[in-house]
Parts: C-alpha cells; sequence; structure tokens
C-alpha cells in the first residue's frame, strides 16, 4: 500500500493549512495516510554555531526519517509575509542538514491557501521555485484563495471552478504514486 505524508507548514494550533492538508490527504482512501503537526517538531532555531555544538535535534531526525518512509507527501504551505513560515523553513533548514536531499525525492502535491484573495500564490510561487533543489518532485499544486469563503471541513472546496482545478491537481498527483 502506497503511503503518503501530509502536512500543514506551519506551527499554528489552528492553521488552516493543516486542515487543507489533512483533508486532502483523507481523500486518499487505499492509501496508508499519516497526518503531521509541525508542532511535534519544535525545534531550536538553526544555526551552524548550535548545531556544531549540539548536532543533530531528534525532532529533525526524526522528520527526515518520517519523510523517508512515505512515497508522496502533501505540504499546504503558509503564507508569512509573503514567504513560508518560520517554524517551517527552521525545520526545513535542519532537514537539509542531514543525509540526502530535504525533500527526499518524493513526489509531492503543493498546496496553499489564505484568507486573502490570492490564496498564498507568493508562497506558493517562491516553493515552485526552490523546492525541486531540495529534492522535491512537484506533481501538483493548487492555491485556495478566501478559505473561509471557499471552503467548509465538511465539504471540502465549495466554488465549482476551483474545486474542479483541485481535483485535477489532486488525481495527477494520486495517478503519479499509482504508477511507481
Amino acid at each position: 500500500m502506497k503511503k503518503i505524508l501530509a502536512f500543514g507548514a506551519s506551527n499554528s494550533k489552528n492553521s488552516i493549512n493543516k486542515t487543507l492538508a489533512h483533508y486532502t490527504a483523507k481523500l486518499f482512501e487505499d492509501f496508508e495516510i499519516t497526518l503531521a503537526d509541525l508542532n511535534d517538531y519544535e525545534l531550536p532555531l538553526f544555526s551552524v554555531d548550535l548545531e556544531k555544538e549540539i548536532g543533530h535535534p531528534k525532532a529533525a531526525v526524526n522528520f527526515s526519517k518520517l519523510l523517508e518512509s512515505n512515497d508522496g507527501l502533501i505540504i499546504s504551505l503558509a503564507e508569512h509575509n509573503s514567504n513560508v513560515s518560520a517554524a517551517f523553513k527552521n525545520l526545513e533548514d535542519w532537514v537539509s542538514r542531514l543525509e540526502g536531499p530535504t525533500w527526499k525525492n518524493k513526489n509531492t502535491f503543493l498546496l496553499s491557501t489564505s484568507n486573502g484573495k490570492r490564496g498564498g500564490a507568493s508562497v506558493m510561487n517562491i516553493a515552485l521555485s526552490i523546492f525541486p533543489y531540495r529534492g522535491a518532485t512537484i506533481i501538483a499544486h493548487f492555491s485556495l484563495p478566501s478559505y473561509s469563503q471557499n471552503f467548509s471541513i465538511e465539504k471540502g472546496i465549495i466554488q465549482p471552478e476551483l474545486k474542479l482545478q483541485y481535483l485535477e491537481q489532486l488525481n495527477k498527483f494520486k495517478a503519479s504514486l499509482l504508477e511507481k
């Protein structure tokens, strides 16, 4: 059975990106799903000096192993000041110091959402340009604008045109995992 890791790239306890990632993962009924929370991988602020002093923190090693043990990744990117969240960037920095590429060459479905009309488009553009260099095989991506107006936990994406775009990307990602 294929395995998928899904998480929101935010340490907010009420992250709409975590909700979107977890909702998306649950649509993969014939897959083994792991739902992660960045709060379970809290790390000190990365610096090379601290790395020399303490080595690689257990949380970074555990997250790297979690990435490695899955066939695909669903990551919903929170946008903080047009970039990824500090918690996500810090985790990525620590994991990048371990063996192999950060994202382990895994097929990846990138999502983003916000309550703004652009739906995290700035962070998505950054991720689309940088993630492949860090070992992500981006298969699909989707940004959901105006989250509170366009998403319901019970129904998912409400607006028909957005739902169609989302499902096209989701099916593309699903097909890529089934081909492996």
